[in-house]
């Protein structure tokens, strides 16, 4: 089953006026974050973002700062063009992989080295076999399941050693730097990455974006950002144990599949039965939307990473 992607940004320049403000919200952007290009036409790499030794200094920090300041119409139209220019290489960089995109939501609080990480990772790796994971593109489950999709060719010893790599630093927070470290020095592992996306938000710019997705497709605001992440993901979702964020995701995802017609309808696959019945219990009002809705068949609530990655298997998309 698969959600046509007929969602894009599109913002057209037809005055004199409209020709000046664009140049101008160019001419912003670019002296103030120098390497910002509102017209580029691909996604980001880790490189990009990662341009320099101190994370202070590299590109993603340089626009954070930026769209923490930014005021007045000139630079809200820069980044309201950067995130057309985004969204267009991302519909491109989809057509072109050739594969199902499954998304991996969670936690962002799941450090390196604790359970959930590895389950995370675990997860990535499984889906990778037949499929690209797509993330919010940021640490904690994000990270592994990127992580995991990048080596899901590599022997399972390659993924073990790149999970104590990592360990060593299990979160971003004192060193944003250190985590960056770490986290080179897992990427070194795999020669040849299986693709994976990442769909970061510089609205949540004190969280960096994780180094392990092959593309990044970075905006500026964030709702825009968590409509089309939802949207890419054609072969379903899975959630995975977290917070306010992946709740917002899950019934944000349930009223695009609520409405959607049989053959629109995506998978959506939650983990751990005791955390989405009795800590947050979000499963019993999902379960009673679906009810009677073409949706309701395809709403499923597991309690491991291999019994979800299981549903996919059995059920590939075409």
């Amino acid at each position: 089953m698969r959600r046509p992607r007929t969602r894009s940004l599109v913002v057209e320049c037809r005055t004199d006026d409209d020709h000046a403000l664009e140049a101008g919200a160019g001419a912003v952007a670019g002296t103030h974050v120098a390497g910002l290009d509102i017209t580029r036409t691909r996604l980001y790499t880790a490189d990009e973002l990662y341009d320099a030794p101190r994370y202070a200094d590299t590109f993603d920090g340089r626009a954070y700062r930026w769209a923490l300041a930014t005021s007045g119409p000139a630079e809200a139209l820069a980044e309201v063009l950067h995130d057309q220019a985004i969204d267009n290489a991302l519909g491109a960089w989809v057509a072109g992989v050739g594969r199902g995109l499954v998304g991996v939501m969670g936690g962002h609080a799941a450090d390196r080295g604790t359970p959930g990480y590895d389950e995370a990772a675990r997860l990535g790796a499984l889906l990778g076999r037949d499929h690209v994971v797509a993330t919010g593109g940021g640490p904690g489950a994000m990270e592994a399941a990127n992580l995991g999709c990048r080596m899901a060719a590599a022997p399972p010893e390659a993924l073990a050693e790149a999970l104590r790599r990592v360990a060593a630093v299990p979160s971003f927070r004192p060193s944003v730097d250190d985590w960056v470290t770490t986290a080179r020095e897992a990427l070194s592992l795999t020669l040849e990455p299986t693709p994976s996306l990442g769909v970061p938000t510089w609205h949540y710019g004190h969280e960096p974006p994780n180094l392990f997705a092959t593309a990044i497709a970075k905006y500026f605001r964030n709702a825009l950002r968590e409509a089309i992440l939802l949207m890419v993901c054609d072969a379903g979702i899975v959630f995975l144990p977290g917070a306010g964020g992946t709740v917002q995701e899950i019934f944000q995802d349930a009223c695009e599949n609520y409405y959607a017609s049989d053959e629109a309808v995506a998978p959506m696959v939650l983990v751990g039965r005791r955390y989405w019945t009795e800590e947050l219990p979000a499963w019993p009002l999902l379960q009673a939307l679906s009810r009677g809705r073409a949706m309701e068949q395809h709403v499923h609530l597991v309690d491991t990473v291999e019994e979800a990655a299981d549903l996919f298997v059995r059920q590939p998309v075409r």
